[in-house]
């Protein structure tokens, strides 16, 4: 009888221990159930997205990592969550909740109105320009747009968003505006951003050459000195701030003002730049939404990159049986990314495994993506790595579990050496070798080879602004572990 008990008794207790560790952990599967049931049947809805925020912000501190010190909702660590939960399902799924913690943005456009700008739109010229301002209006999602002009000072454009589209002649409707002379970049940038809130996207709109007032008998490289220093003085102060900058090609019918010299009339092609500035995590959760992709990617941009990116993680797999992989090798069943009985082909000796990734994250131009160069790759056996971007006709019935969902195939080749190994792929966030090749340090002969494709001191300005940044050296990193 007491033995009866005895069981009776540890029978409730163990019961009552269940009960409580189901209580405790069954709010998290539910958010996590919710999560792969969304992805799975395709309803990733903004109603989906509240029921799941719901359930979070009923058990506070049990998520507390997926709330911010304010107890609302952490977009980012739940984004992140999300995407853990979609690269674990066959094929990968991908939602990107961002989009659900941006409130409406506002844009406010910078129109430079300097003597070296009015050529680019001329009523004669083809009005390169004037479109791709226009774009910007046209593609940015959000309905509250403002335009205002800069010199030497910033001065409210009159008239409002349709008036600006439908301005022929944005120069001689701006005529006295400010002082043309010369363009304040200090006074300019600094209340740009300091007039910024958490939701207003900004976009100046310049040829980025450095002119201040009062240069004379000021020698070219002291000015040049002075605009690398300036540019860091500026943005250190906002280091919660991205920047994109676009480079454009424009018609330029006009007097051109080299530095220290006469005005030289000019036709020809010119650079100009779009500069997008606003909050990081706004820039981030613009880019994660396919909303503003044309937004943020001008069709007439030759040339771009993006300031203060911070390093993100990415999703990769091992792709079994794939053509190219040569030699032997099983995929751990717990480490996807760990590599084990690793044999070298019995004729080559050679090792070739490939790795399907998704790259899609790191919003950067298919050519910079698929370019090895571009890329850090180590190991202490020496393997070799090319890069291949994945099309359509990639996509089989026995490859598309592991390639659909992702952008690049990294294939890796060599002999293992060791009993074991890393192999290590960084894609660097190196400055960019265009902003070189396209700076000069003279704008004095409009007659040279390169004047048309050159800006003066645009290496001086953008390099003081890597450097108010800091850079981080890296966008992300994989790890691919090797077992004999």
């Amino acid at each position: 009888m007491k033995r009866l008990q005895y069981l009776t008794l540890l029978v409730a207790t163990v019961l009552g221990f269940a009960t409580i560790t189901l209580t405790g952990c069954g709010s998290r599967r539910a958010v996590e159930r919710t999560i792969e049931q969304a992805l799975i049947s395709g309803d990733t809805t903004q109603a989906t997205f509240d029921s799941i925020a719901s359930l979070i912000k009923a058990s506070p501190d049990r998520y507390a990592d997926l709330l911010d010190d304010k107890g609302e909702l952490n977009y980012g660590a739940l984004n992140d969550l999300v995407q853990s939960i979609g690269n674990g399902l066959r094929p990968p799924k991908r939602w990107n909740v961002l989009q659900y913690g941006m409130k409406e943005l506002s844009l406010t456009i910078y129109f430079e109105r300097s003597g070296s700008m009015v050529p680019y739109d001329t009523p004669g010229g083809r009005g390169e320009l004037k479109k791709a301002v226009n774009n910007l209006i046209n593609f940015f999602p959000g309905s509250e747009v403002t335009v205002k002009i800069v010199n030497d000072d910033i001065y409210p454009y009159q008239g409002d968003k349709m008036q600006f589209l439908q301005d022929r002649n944005i120069y001689a409707s701006t005529a006295n505006v400010g002082n043309a002379k010369y363009t304040d970049f200090q006074k300019i940038f600094e209340k740009v951003i300091k007039a910024q809130n958490g939701n207003n996207v900004s976009v100046v709109v310049t040829d980025l050459i450095y002119s201040p007032a009062d240069t004379k008998d000021v020698s070219v490289d002291k000015i040049l000195n002075e605009e690398n220093s300036l540019a860091t003085s500026i943005f250190k102060q906002y280091k919660g701030k991205s920047v994109i900058v676009h480079r454009l090609m424009g018609d330029y019918n006009g007097f051109y003002y080299p530095y220290n010299n006469q005005p030289v009339e000019y036709h020809g092609e010119r650079p100009f730049f779009l500069l997008i500035i606003a909050d990081t995590s706004v820039i981030d959760a613009m880019q994660a939404s396919g909303e503003y992709d044309a937004f943020l990617n001008p069709s007439q941009a030759t040339h771009s990159y993006r300031f203060n990116q911070e390093q993100g993680q990415v999703d990769y797999n091992i792709v079994p049986g794939w053509k190219d992989n040569a030699g032997r090798f099983r995929i751990d069943k717990k480490d996807k990314h760990l590599l084990t009985h690793c044999d070298g082909d019995k004729k080559t000796g050679e090792l070739c495994f490939t790795v399907a990734a998704n790259l899609a994250p790191m919003h950067k131009p298919a050519d910079f993506l698929s370019n090895p160069a571009n890329y850090t790759l180590r190991s202490q056996s020496g393997f070799t790595m090319t890069v291949t971007p994945i099309t359509h006709d990639l996509i089989n019935p026995n490859s598309k579990e592991y390639i659909e969902g992702n952008t690049h195939l990294l294939t890796f080749k060599g002999q293992l050496k060791s009993p074991r190994d890393e192999v290590t792929i960084e894609l660097r966030n190196d400055f960019p070798e265009w902003v070189s090749q396209c700076s000069a340090n003279s704008d004095t002969d409009t007659g040279s080879a390169n004047f048309a494709s050159t800006t003066l001191g645009l290496e001086q300005w953008l390099q003081g602004m890597q450097a108010a940044f800091g850079q981080q050296g890296i966008y992300t990193t994989m790890t691919i572990k090797l077992q004999r």
